[in-house]
């Protein structure tokens, strides 16, 4: 049997239908482009056209009404960081790529992990297809993401989405089964309807495992996002890039330090926000 032959009728059958999908379904792909960037742009130019030293005090003072004042003070250091070595406008353009793909990686994510949680038959289902979106390499989703959007904001934030949203699915799903029986049995004795105890039981204990959830899309979102930018997303991986091209290790360093702070911060915000409004705590 000839391997090679059969390789390359995979292949040719994965082009084949691809090219069907891009010629009979374009409006859907312009659709999702349209929307992404309805989100992404005006979120991209409020962030960038912002002044500095609003946007970092608006941060501090969110730290302080979050109860710490380390997390005020951290935050504006880490941005007075970023804005010293001349990389604002890239980090907010990276801040508005990331938020754009949690919050569709989020908005679909969580309500595919309740149907989950409360559907054997497609929890079955969806176990394979989060294996395979869990174990895709980054790089090789950039690949079907070009083809379907060509080169520019919106791949790299469909590859984004892709690449964040099984971590939600499964973090939600997890939480949802981990509630004591006790407690929905105790809801349903009082009448509740399953609505009601999803609702008003499940979720609200499922709440920190969520959260979870939400955090690592978040950082997930930030990781993908440096790598989109081979295809154009733009933001600190092109600086990134542009350094290693032309073979700029400090620009580089300062590119990828600014891209730690911004990993330190999200990852502390949203993990005091889980803190500060657990209904369980």
């Amino acid at each position: 049997m000839d391997f090679s032959e059969f390789a390359g009728t995979v292949a040719a059958s994965i082009d084949d239908f691809t090219t069907y999908l891009s010629a009979h379904f374009g409006f859907v792909f312009d659709s999702i482009s349209t929307v992404i960037l309805g989100i992404q742009r005006p979120l991209a130019t409020c962030l960038t056209s912002a002044p500095v030293w609003l946007i970092i005090a608006t941060v501090m003072v969110g730290g302080v009404l979050l109860g710490r004042l380390s997390l005020a003070i951290l935050s504006g250091c880490g941005l007075a960081f970023i804005f010293v070595m001349n990389l604002w406008a890239p980090a907010m353009v990276t801040l508005s790529l990331v938020l754009t793909a949690a919050v569709v990686a989020l908005a679909i994510g969580v309500p595919i992990g309740i149907l989950i949680a409360e559907s054997k038959r497609l929890n079955t289902m969806a176990e394979p297809i989060l294996d395979f979106m869990q174990t895709m390499p980054p790089f090789v989703l950039l690949v079907p993401a070009v083809f379907f959007f060509g080169v520019g904001t919106v791949p790299g934030i469909v590859a984004t989405i892709f690449f964040a949203m099984p971590l939600p699915i499964r973090l939600t799903a997890h939480g949802l089964k981990m509630v004591e029986p006790e407690m929905v049995e105790a809801g349903e004795a009082f009448g509740a309807s399953r609505l009601a105890v999803l609702f008003l039981i499940k979720l609200p204990l499922a709440f920190r495992s969520i959260m979870a959830g939400v955090n690592q899309c978040v950082m997930m979102s930030l990781s993908m996002v440096i790598i989109a930018s081979m295809i154009g997303a733009g933001g600190l991986g092109d600086e990134i890039i542009r350094s290693i091209s032309r073979l700029q290790v400090g620009r580089g360093v300062e590119a990828g330090l600014a891209v730690v702070v911004l990993a330190i911060l999200i990852d502390r915000i949203t993990r005091r926000i889980s803190e500060k409004v657990d209904p369980t705590a």
